[in-house]
């Protein structure tokens, strides 16, 4: 091991991520077959880390792809992961796989977001869902939390808004402690505004449970939707070790009904 002084600074980031896995540095070391001495002259700049043990200590840190290129060229590495954008030659099979996939979740809504939660791909039944928004929610880009949690948005149709409010806003706190995202916080910050709306015009109050309540499996969306109430649960599928820094980014949200109701309503849309 070659002891130098480095400037780098990614022995200061490496500790910072260490630290945000709440992980020892012995512990770390353990994982990535190391001593815990090595790990806090890496951290210090005492020692120069080599570009493989940069990767193999992000690996265990869990570091999101995008950071991990950061990490080399703090480091003074090329970066590792490319980042294409959608529309790129190369990302080709990829769009029409995502495609093949909403079409074939129909008639049950299905949507492709980035890490920040702006819509990439949406499949018909999404467009259900999203009837009489206005304009502004609906132009490009748009957000999927923006148009959920927003007052002019699905909130006032969603019944159990409280419940699922929460839900989205943790889910968005976890997010932003795994993967330090400027654009995420932004909108995070910007939803966590919007106050609580009322139920829209000749729409059911907000209700807790049902006189007769379905046993979800699964925290539901309950929205009503053209005089009725539909109930859903939402799955979120991401891609296994991408190696594209958007790719890795991207998250495919489906929406399984959560009663025999919503099955048997959006099965009669389809038929």
């Amino acid at each position: 091991m070659t002891t130098v002084v480095s400037d780098t600074g990614v022995g200061a980031l490496l500790r910072g991520w260490r630290e945000r896995r709440r992980l020892s540095q012995l512990e770390l070391a353990l994982r990535a077959d190391s001593s815990a001495r090595h790990i806090s002259f890496v951290e210090t700049g005492r020692s120069r880390p080599s570009e493989e043990m940069i990767l193999k200590l992000a690996e265990h840190l869990d570091v999101p792809v995008r950071d991990r290129n950061a990490l080399l060229l703090a480091g003074g590495y090329a970066p590792r992961y490319a980042e294409s954008t959608l529309d790129a030659p190369e990302l080709e099979t990829l769009r029409e796989g995502l495609a093949r996939l909403l079409q074939g979740y129909e008639p049950y809504p299905a949507v492709v977001v980035d890490g920040s939660y702006t819509v990439v791909a949406a499949n018909r039944a999404i467009g259900m869902l999203l009837e009489g928004l206005p304009e502004h929610l609906l132009t490009p880009p748009m957000n999927v939390m923006r148009i959920t949690l927003h007052p002019e948005g699905l909130a006032p149709r969603i019944r159990n808004l409280r419940e699922w409010r929460g839900h989205l806003l943790a889910q968005m706190e976890r997010q932003i402690a795994f993967a330090r995202s400027e654009a995420l916080r932004a909108v995070y910050e910007e939803v966590t505004a919007y106050p609580l709306p009322e139920p829209a015009a000749g729409g059911a109050a907000e209700d807790p449970a049902d006189p007769e309540p379905y046993p979800y499996f699964a925290l539901p969306l309950r929205i009503e939707h053209d005089g009725r109430v539909l109930s859903f649960v939402s799955s979120i599928s991401t891609f296994n070790t991408p190696m594209d820094v958007t790719v890795a980014e991207l998250a495919i949200e489906t929406m399984l009904p959560a009663d025999p109701a919503t099955v048997e309503y959006l099965r009669s849309l389809s038929d």
